[in-house]
């Protein structure tokens, strides 16, 4: 293959981008598991990981990707035959589901069109006809990676307690977690799902899984099979900063850099340029004449923003003419969205800059794929770039 000088521009909405200091803590000599030092790095981590879920409550690590994180929160909580609600409204909610009916849950789903979150209404509806609380659990992705949908929890938790429904509420924050505000305690979440290898910007490798009081009481007597992803023994080992079985020893080298570079630049400073980027993305888009998938602004994902490409024009065209021609990796469509879409992913190790270079790539990759398309995309971007350049929150 020819050299494509410069770095490459890794664009999809997660595994993202690296940071060199994340990359060196990871590339330190492995410790003794069991020994003292790495205890005191566990535990640190197992503490300092909490704020980022905001919340006072256990949050477990496990060698795992999400899915794995998943498949925790369903069999430490359920029981064969239980039912739980969810939602057809992107790739990886149905992903979510699919696991769900293979555990031997029964499954009540709510559809959308793929291109809106779950309605806070027809949640409230749903539950209030369940009359005898059959449905045991709720399961909700709170960042739909495949469309760029991000679902409203809050008013969700509002709509579950208007209903008095004693569902739990398990929330899959993987492509949100560190990109964009979770509220864990205060939303009255029960069970939170999240991975490395998207806000966090590590590797793949490590699932988190964030539990209230509520889910820990209905892991008493779930029914569910369960060993390597068992809570109970998780929970016990990680007062003393210890786990089960070996973990990801060295990205917990890693995940301590990452929290301190989340620390460094605040949080909330996060969330700000995250939202930064994708209204700029998402003004390029519509000065290309071109229309994202998310059709509720309400719903605007602040990690990745999914676009159609117009009748008769590959999505998988478009990102092969950037991938070959400037070295930029952009998202495909997943599932019922393939071809149709590509994904800007604009999340983690990410600044200003980075996104110019890439709505540069995109838009001479339309003109290079003759795909219809207006100029000035790039300008719509920059000047709301330039407008918000400096913005950070309230000390």
């Amino acid at each position: 293959m020819a050299y494509h000088p410069g770095r490459h521009f890794l664009q999809v909405p997660g595994p993202t981008n690296i940071p060199d200091r994340i990359l060196k803590a990871i590339a330190a000599p492995v410790l003794d598991h069991r020994g003292p030092e790495f205890t005191k790095l566990g535990r640190e981590v197992l503490d300092r990981i909490k704020p980022v879920f905001k919340t006072r409550q256990p949050v477990m690590i496990f060698p795992a990707s999400g899915t794995g994180g998943w498949e925790s929160a369903l069999v430490n909580t359920l029981s064969p035959g239980d039912t739980v609600m969810t939602f057809n409204t992107g790739q990886f909610a149905v992903l979510w589901e699919k696991m769900a009916k293979q555990l031997g849950l029964n499954v009540h789903t709510l559809t959308t069109d793929w291109r809106r979150g779950p309605s806070p209404e027809s949640i409230e509806a749903a539950l209030a006809e369940d009359k005898s609380h059959q449905i045991k659990a709720i399961l909700l992705v709170h960042n739909e990676t495949s469309n760029g949908v991000m679902s409203r929890v809050a008013e969700i938790r509002k709509a579950i307690d208007r209903a008095k429904h004693p569902a739990l509420l398990m929330v899959d924050t993987i492509s949100s977690l560190g990109s964009a505000d979770f509220r864990f305690d205060e939303w009255g979440v029960d069970v939170a799902v999240g991975g490395s290898q998207k806000g966090l910007m590590l590797p793949a490798g490590l699932a988190f899984v964030a539990v209230s009081e509520k889910a820990l009481k209905a892991s008493k007597t779930a029914k569910l099979p369960r060993a390597f992803w068992d809570w109970e023994p998780m929970l016990a080992n990680s007062t003393g900063g210890n786990f089960p079985y070996t973990p990801a020893c060295n990205l917990f080298f890693g995940l301590k850099e990452a929290l301190n570079l989340i620390d460094e630049e605040g949080l909330e400073n996060i969330f700000i340029r995250h939202s930064r980027h994708a209204e700029a993305t998402r003004r390029a888009v519509q000065a290309w004449g071109l229309e994202t998938v998310c059709a509720e602004p309400l719903e605007y994902s602040q990690s990745v923003t999914a676009v159609f490409t117009p009748e008769g024009h590959s999505a998988d065209g478009l990102r092969k003419v950037i991938l070959e021609r400037f070295n930029m990796a952009l998202g495909a469509g997943l599932g019922k969205l393939a071809d149709k879409v590509f994904r800007i992913g604009h999340l983690g190790d990410f600044n200003d800059l980075m996104l110019a270079g890439t709505l540069g790539g995109v838009e001479m990759g339309l003109s290079l794929s003759n795909i219809p398309h207006k100029s000035g995309g790039i300008v719509a971007a920059l000047d709301h770039l330039s407008a918000q350049a400096g913005l950070r929150a309230a000390a």
